[in-house]
Order: structure tokens, then sequence, then C-alpha cells
């Protein structure tokens, strides 16, 4: 079995490859090709990748390459974790908004748009060259905004499917503090990419969410930066990415007066890299972290295992097409809910109705997404401002100008229309 990872020369690479090291049973990659165009960078993760390998005693063959088209040769799955215009990129995503008094965020908001805009043109060129090089292969999206990545995947009619590590992460925090492990315990993950709710926390059919709200509310709620009384009376575990909307106003006060987290990130990949540089390194540092992306490597292993395997059918929490799951969404919508996962695809498992509280905000943010992959498709000044007119963080028009003569200004390079 091969896997290719684009963006391979990520900090993020050794945790995916002691995942694969780790679970050879169940995902066993024969090869595994990092690539990515800083041959340099690529070259350091690859040797503590290699050497990560050695240790767990894996006989996977990992090689690098610059070259997507000569990595895609007998490829079964295609993992995608590149970032667009790099942390300097995203450190503009996260400041410009402020001016505006606007959230200033990677994956949500004017400047989630801003990286969706980057991105979407860059994937699709991959997943058409993954298309004519091996027309069977799986891509995987790890590629933030996901949602929208994945979307525009599914609407090309590319073999695609969407991947975020929140709920594996949920799932794993929960499972200790009930004390059971984490494959007992079953999470009613509802809502769209970074817009999720925790709605149930299941063992042997038995929901364990108001017990652990009652025993871990405070420590919980810390975890979210939400107040403790809000998540007990939601009765639901909001996504940490929920504080950006009931928030909004404190988070902005906040990242006014702090350093972006794309600096901290920077620096912590500074120290990263003098790390895997270290020949005697052969696992990964606890640096790593705090890079983010707890559990990605379990995630994204079960998925490619589900996906390429000839086992039974897993439940999954994955991103996929709608398809009438929720009824008031367009069913061409991308929705991040738990699936059944086999050779075949993915499908979403049956759920209970999503509450108003929560269908009215997953509409609001489904129509913005709709007009951001638009505008990332098509380019044009009107069609930017619309999405963040469209965006329950923006939403004034006056706010949705400013904000789409910054997000132009900030992404010339990247954007040929602007």
């Amino acid at each position: 079995m091969k896997l290719a990872v684009v963006g391979g020369g990520s900090t993020y690479t050794p945790e995916l490859v002691d995942g694969l090291g780790r679970l050879h049973d169940v995902l066993p990659v024969d090869e595994l090709v990092l690539v990515d165009p800083a041959a340099e960078r690529l070259e350091l993760v690859a040797g503590v990748g290699r050497r990560i390998l050695a240790r767990l005693g894996s006989s996977a063959r990992l090689v690098t390459s610059t070259s997507l088209d000569a990595a895609l040769d007998g490829v079964d799955a295609v993992l995608l974790q590149l970032r667009v215009g790099g942390q300097a990129a995203r450190d503009q995503d996260e400041t410009w908004p402020l001016e505006c008094g606007c959230v200033g965020q990677e994956t949500t908001g004017a400047g989630g748009l801003a990286k969706a805009l980057r991105t979407v043109p860059v994937v699709l060129d991959i997943a058409d060259r993954v298309r004519t090089s091996a027309p069977d292969a799986w891509i995987i999206d790890f590629t933030n905004p996901v949602g929208i990545v994945t979307r525009a995947l599914l609407q090309e009619g590319h073999r695609a499917v969407g991947l975020c590590n929140v709920a594996i992460g949920f799932q794993r925090r929960f499972a200790a503090q009930l004390g059971v492990p984490p494959e007992a315990l079953e999470l009613d993950h509802v809502g769209l990419n970074h817009l999720t709710w925790e709605r149930a926390a299941r063992v042997a059919g038995i929901d364990r969410l108001p017990e652990l709200l009652e025993t871990h509310g405070e420590e919980i709620s810390e975890s979210l930066g939400l107040p403790a009384p809000l998540v007990r009376s939601l009765g639901v575990v909001p996504s940490y990415y929920l504080r950006y909307f009931y928030a909004h106003d404190e988070v902005v006060r906040e990242q006014r007066s702090a350093p972006s987290r794309a600096a901290e990130v920077a620096e912590i990949e500074r120290r990263l890299l003098e790390l895997y540089a270290d020949p005697a390194l052969d696992e990964k540092p606890e640096l790593l972290g705090q890079r983010g992306g707890a559990f990605y490597s379990e995630a994204a292993v079960q998925l490619a295992a589900g996906l390429l395997g000839d086992g039974p059918a897993s439940t999954q929490v994955v991103n996929l097409r709608n398809d009438g799951t929720f009824p008031f969404l367009p069913d061409d919508a991308v929705i991040e809910v738990p699936a059944s996962v086999t050779r075949s695809g993915v499908s979403a498992v049956a759920l209970d109705p999503l509450e108003p509280l929560y269908a009215g905000l997953v509409a609001h943010v489904t129509a913005y997404e709709h007009l951001a992959l638009d505008a990332a498709l098509r380019g044009g000044r009107k069609r930017v401002f619309e999405a963040l007119l469209a965006h329950p963080l923006v939403g004034q028009a006056d706010l949705a100008d400013g904000l789409t003569d910054r997000l132009l200004a900030h992404n010339r390079e990247h954007l040929p229309w602007a």
C-alpha cells in the first residue's frame, strides 16, 4: 500500500509517521511519500520520520519528492495537509480583520475566506493530477478550511473525504474522564467543520454526557474558553471554534492585545525543525503537542484503513455530502457527522434532527460557504464582498466592504484576478 502526503514538509508530519508506525496492523503502508516544494525542510522532516519508523520496527519505506506527479505513481491514497502562503499568510489572516473589529482566525470569518480563496484552486489542481495519475486513489483532505475545500473536491467529482481532529480529540478526552477505552465511546457529533456540537457521548448505548458535564463541567468549559453555566445550560459540548461566535467581542479584545497564533506557531515550528535536525531524535518531541493537531495520526490512519481495507464498515466522523442528512440544507452542502466508512465510500449514519438553536447557525454558515466557494472558483470583488456579507461574524455592509479591500490587498500575490 502506498500513501502520499502533499505538504509532507509540515512539522505535523512526524505525528502522522508515528501513527503509521504504531498502527501498521491497522493500515499496512509499504511506502510513504512526502511531497513538498521546500526540499531542505522536507529532508529534515523525512529524516526524523525514518528514525521514528526504525525505532517502531516498521518496514515502511519513507521517501521524499519535490515533484507531485512523480509521487502519485501507484498511490492508493493522498493526504492533503498543505498551507498556501505558509505561516506568513496565516499571520495576515489573523491580524487584518481586527482592524475592522472582527475576529482574526485562519478558518472562519474574513481570515478563513482569505485562506479558502488561496487554497481551493491549488487543491483542485492537485486533485486533477491525482485523477490523471491514480484515478482510483482516495483524497483525504486535512487542509483548512476543510468544509469548503472538501465541497470543492466533491463538486468536481473527486474521490474525496474531509477530515478534522476535533471529534477524535473529544472522544479521547471524554473516554479518559470516564475511564473507558476510546473505542468504547461513541459521539453524537453534529454540524459543519469547525462548527460542531457533541450532543451525546455514549458508552454501551448509554449517554454519559450529562455525567461528564456534572463532574467535569468546569474543566471542559475552561478548555473551550466558554463559561461553565453556558455549557451546562446548553447541555452539549460545543467545539472550541464556537467561542468565535458565542464570545466574539471578547475574543477580539484578547486578540488585539496578544501576539497572533501564527506568530506562536512560527516560533514552535522553528524550534521543531532544530530538533528534527538532531540525528539522535527518533521520536516525536513533546513540543509537537503545542503545534496542534492532537490525535491527527490516529484519525488519518483509521480513515485510510476504512477506505482502503476489506474489513467491515467502521463509524468515523468525517466531512461528506449532506445528501438529506440535514433536510434544511442542500444535498451538496458538506457536513461533519459520524459516517459509515467502507472501501466503497462514506455515508452518514442516521441522526436525530438538528435542534433550531444549532440548525440556524449551521444554515447561515452553509450559505456563506456556498458563496465562499463560488468566489474561490470564479473570483471577483463582488463575490468576495457577498461572501463576507453572508458570514454571521461579519454581516454588516460597511464591515464587509472594508474587509473585502483588506483581504484583496493582503492576497494579491495568491489571487491572479485580484
